[in-house]
Order: structure tokens, then C-alpha cells, then sequence
């Protein structure tokens, strides 16, 4: 059985790439890929508590997650290294689709937050190996400009 919470976060995700809900709070974000949750918890958002709607969750979202107290995920696609992880660490979770694994956005390859993490099993090292990619992608992004 879904929460109150999660039910209010799929309902706001039509529209939306992240959806999170605690108590009629209600946070959404329309930006692809683990932006939105890293900048948030970069940012000293407490969140611990909050359900979350996410359109594709594997192990990168799914270590995001854990690392800042959300208490239930539901993913339009869930990959299984997202899902054990997010088993491993007790968080119930629904989905639409179970992935072996998350793609880029060309479709050509692994998705680069899943090779970032990939190897590790502590949240700690995740959160550290994500932030030193999203940074690396961004500044060969603003390079490119």
C-alpha cells in the first residue's frame, strides 16, 4: 500500500521529470537526470520524510534518495541495481518498468551517473562519485559553449 504522500507525488508528476511530497509539501522539477535531487540536497533542503515521484530512477537517483532520508520512491522506470539498492536500505518501491540498466540520453550507452557509481556500495562514496561527475559534465558542457 502507497502512502497519502506518494499518491500526491505521482498525481504531480504528469508534467513533471520529480515530484516530492511530505505532509501537502510538494516540490517538483522539470529537468532530466539527478540535477534536481543533487541540487536540492546541495542546497541543505531537509527532505527526510518526503515521498518521491521520479520519471527514471537507477543507483544514482536511487543512493540521492537514501542520502537524504526520502522514505518511499516510485519510478516510471526502475533499474534492478536501483531497485536492490533502494531494498537494501528498507525504502519501499513502486514502478512501472524494471530495467536491467539506465541509458544515456543518445541511447548509446550506459547512463554516465550509473558508470559513476558503479562498483561502489556505500552512500557515502555514491554521493561523492556523482557530485565529481555532474561537475565534470557540466564543465565540459560550459567548455563547449
Amino acid at each position: 500500500m502507497t502512502s497519502v504522500d506518494l499518491r500526491a507525488a505521482v498525481a504531480e508528476l504528469k508534467g513533471h521529470t520529480l515530484c516530492l511530497s511530505k505532509d501537502g509539501d510538494v516540490i517538483t522539477d522539470d529537468r532530466r537526470g539527478i540535477a534536481p535531487m543533487l541540487e536540492l540536497i546541495e542546497a541543505g533542503k531537509h527532505l527526510s520524510g518526503y515521498s518521491a515521484a521520479d520519471k527514471v530512477v537507477g543507483r544514482a537517483a536511487a543512493a540521492l534518495f537514501i542520502k537524504c532520508g526520502i522514505k518511499e520512491v516510485y519510478a516510471r522506470v526502475l533499474s534492478i541495481g536501483g531497485k536492490e539498492l533502494l531494498d537494501t536500505y528498507g525504502i519501499p518501491c513502486t514502478y512501472d518498468t524494471l530495467t536491467d540498466r539506465i541509458i544515456n540520453r543518445k541511447g548509446t550507452d550506459i547512463c554516465p551517473m550509473e558508470k559513476a557509481v558503479h562498483g561502489i556500495d556505500d552512500i557515502d562514496g555514491m554521493y561523492a562519485a556523482i557530485k565529481r561527475e555532474y561537475e565534470r559534465m557540466r564543465t565540459a558542457i560550459s567548455q563547449s559553449q
